[in-house]
């Protein structure tokens, strides 16, 4: 009768053949990983986890086409920090940083009259300390974010915001520009102002989850200086490239887990596309309105009459000269049916028509005013466009 093993007997013959087919060692504890910042659109993946390069299933089959089932390659994990975001909660995370990008493009450009190009590099979910200790030479803004309860971090490479800085004071913003650890009051000021365009599309990009506000807390410079989480803790790595003529450097956005858990649930593809296709309410309409009537301005002119004269008369025009004024055609005829005289009528024109009618006079001893006589119908070609939509 043949000996039966032992399972510890079992258990070191499969180790055995396993070291012989494979070439295995002992694993070992991963080494920290190391943040790379330096961008490269085209190689950098977009997303990313702490355990490494995510790769799709296409690229995995092209590089394994002909091999043994054992040539396969696998993504390492590390299951002391396992990832608490899912791939689809990244993906919508990418989606909304692109939105944000094409936007800050749009409106950096204009805020420096200069061409800027904005990416999205990669989002990734790694420790607050790897995050840490990858800034160098940035400039890091302390962000309070409503009415979530947390803060966030976004820092500006130095480099390319001393860039920025010297399109806003003047500068052409190209050659060699020197920088420096320490900024000036007027720098500091320019800075917040700069980081208040990139939030305002920030928030605009996140609207279609959460409606969010951000404030500027604090900036520095020295990044170790700078905690809102403990080291241990997961955050989320939107790493940016920016690009003014032809200097580059990066930015990002350091986003907390804690910060991001009570949102997780919106943070779906299916959510992100429905609540873009925005519905229109019932009281949009008069809110509309009655914001246009509060915050619209537009031009008013009381015309006092008109004067046709020739070139060498307007030429010739000197301080203490008068030129007759004649009431327009239209206000001779309606005033004619009305029995009205013109002496001292005004129009009171709005966007090239004539609204309103009224007398001339004082308002005090020295101020000049109109007072208003009469509402002139609305336009015919406005009442039609109105009656048709």
């Amino acid at each position: 009768m043949s000996k039966v093993l032992s399972q510890a007997e079992i258990e070191a013959l499969l180790v055995d053949i396993t070291h012989e087919h494979s070439g295995l060692v002992e694993p070992s504890a991963p080494a920290p990983k190391k943040i790379n910042r330096q961008v490269h659109p085209v190689n950098l993946p977009r997303v990313g986890s702490t355990a490494g390069k995510i790769i799709s299933s296409i690229d995995r089959r092209k590089a394994t086409q002909g091999r043994r089932p054992s040539a396969f390659t696998y993504e390492s994990y590390d299951f002391r920090r396992p990832d608490k975001l899912s791939k689809d909660q990244l993906r919508t995370i990418q989606m909304i940083h692109e939105s944000f990008a094409r936007m800050f493009s749009s409106s950096i450009s204009g805020y420096l009259r200069s061409q800027v190009q904005v990416d999205l590099i990669s989002v990734e979910q790694i420790a607050y300390e790897e995050y840490i200790k990858s800034l160098t030479s940035s400039l890091v803004n302390v962000l309070n974010v409503s009415p979530l309860n947390g803060q966030m971090l976004f820092d500006i490479d130095l480099d390319i915001l001393f860039v920025m800085l010297e399109r806003l004071l003047g500068g052409s913003g190209e050659g060699n520009i020197k920088t420096r650890k320490a900024l000036t009051d007027i720098e500091k000021v320019l800075s917040t102002n700069t980081v208040r365009v990139a939030l305002t599309d920030l928030t605009t990009a996140w609207e279609n989850v959460v409606r969010l506000q951000y404030a500027v807390v604090s900036l520095d410079t020295s990044a170790q200086f700078v905690q809102i989480v403990p080291n241990n803790d997961t955050v989320v790595l939107v790493l940016m490239e920016l690009r003014v003529g032809e200097h580059q450097g990066s930015m990002s956005f350091c986003i907390p887990y804690l910060l991001l858990k009570p949102v997780l649930a919106k943070l779906n593809a299916q959510h992100w596309f429905t609540s873009k296709v925005k519905k229109v309410s019932a009281d949009m309409g008069p809110r509309l309105a009655a914001r246009l009537r509060e915050t619209a301005r537009v031009p008013c002119v009381a015309r006092l009459g008109v004067s046709r004269v020739t070139v060498d008369t307007l030429a010739n025009l000197k301080v203490g000269q008068m030129l007759p004024l004649t009431a327009t055609a239209k206000s001779r005829e309606h005033e004619a049916a009305e029995g009205q005289t013109t002496l001292g009528t005004a129009e009171i024109i709005i966007g090239n028509h004539v609204k309103f009618k009224g007398r001339i006079g004082l308002r005090g001893k020295r101020r000049l005013a109109v007072m208003v006589d009469e509402v002139m119908p609305p336009v015919q070609e406005l009442v039609s466009f109105k009656d048709g939509n």
